[in-house]
């Protein structure tokens, strides 16, 4: 074996080693999520790991990987992939998810995150054939090569970025091997999407008299009586390389919704019952009080 090999290997091990302190904001109802989510949404992920803490000092982020729900997929398949999922996974292979890890693009149980913070990124308004589209591609997808190279690109890069000024950044990009068996958790997402011309986080050049808004455009006297609705979209959108993704553009696209599944019923929930830890309320209370003034 290789120094560079063993180097590698040592590295991985070191930060594939949980973190010494890891907080779960909020306990995950497991069937609640599974009752929350569908198919064809992203779901970020605020890994236990020493890689996960690089991951999000990197991205300036609380995610530090993504992956994407795809339920019971596996179980609509022919006969032989229906019964591996089932041996695999036994009563969970209904509620799976493709990701990308370390060792390739694999499957797992929807669960395997239910004890760190998770947030589920929903595709606003995807079209139901475009649907089937991911789901086939995502399946297709289970296999391919981890591309390290993009990790490193991608840290390289994010450095840069932070310190040159927004008019010297690239635009466009494109990291890593460029390989196309060889993807990371956010590359494969942005393949999937882009393949459909769903955008994920698209650089958008907007024309000058586009910034005006339709309230101040004129308007023709007959296209106001015809009332001709506006284009929907103006600009020129561009796509920027899935390789150059984060599991952040997910949760600030505003292409994907974010979806709370760890609320309290709605209709029935009243914060004034919330029982307050008393030293918490007491100590709160005391830094409210104006301080009497000293006697002399």
């Amino acid at each position: 074996m290789s120094f560079r090999t063993r180097l590698t290997t040592l590295l991985s091990r070191y930060l594939a080693q949980p973190l010494s302190h890891y907080e779960l904001r909020c306990r995950n109802d497991g069937e609640l999520l599974k009752s929350a989510v569908q198919k064809g949404d992203v779901l970020l992920v605020e890994g236990d790991q020493r890689v996960s803490a690089v991951i999000k000092y990197l991205t300036q982020s609380s995610w530090s990987h993504a992956v994407l729900y795809i339920g019971d997929e596996l179980l609509r398949g022919d006969e032989e992939t229906k019964r591996r999922a089932i041996e695999m996974f036994g009563d969970q292979a209904g509620h799976l998810i493709v990701e990308a890890l370390t060792e390739g693009v694999v499957v797992s149980p929807l669960v395997k995150y239910i004890d760190v913070n998770i947030r589920i990124c929903r595709p606003h308004r995807l079209r139901g054939e475009h649907l089937k589209i991911i789901m086939a591609d995502a399946i297709e997808s289970i296999g391919l090569r981890y591309d390290v190279r993009n990790i490193l690109d991608l840290a390289v890069h994010l450095i840069v970025v932070s310190i040159l000024p927004g008019r010297h950044r690239e635009e466009i990009l494109r990291l890593g091997s460029g390989v196309s068996s060889q993807v990371i958790c956010t590359s494969l997402l942005g393949r999937l999407f882009h393949k459909i011309g769903f955008p994920v986080q698209p650089t958008v050049t907007y024309p000058d008299d586009a910034l005006l808004g339709s309230s101040t455009e004129r308007r023709s006297l007959w296209s106001l009586v015809a009332r001709k609705p506006p284009a929907p979209y103006s600009g020129l959108y561009r796509r920027r390389h899935a390789t150059v993704l984060t599991p952040r553009d997910f949760d600030l696209s505003p292409f994907f919704r974010i979806v709370k599944f760890n609320v309290l019923p709605q209709r029935s929930f009243d914060y004034s019952r919330i029982e307050w830890a008393t030293d918490l309320a007491r100590d709160e209370l005391e830094l409210d009080q104006p301080k009497e003034e000293e006697v002399e």
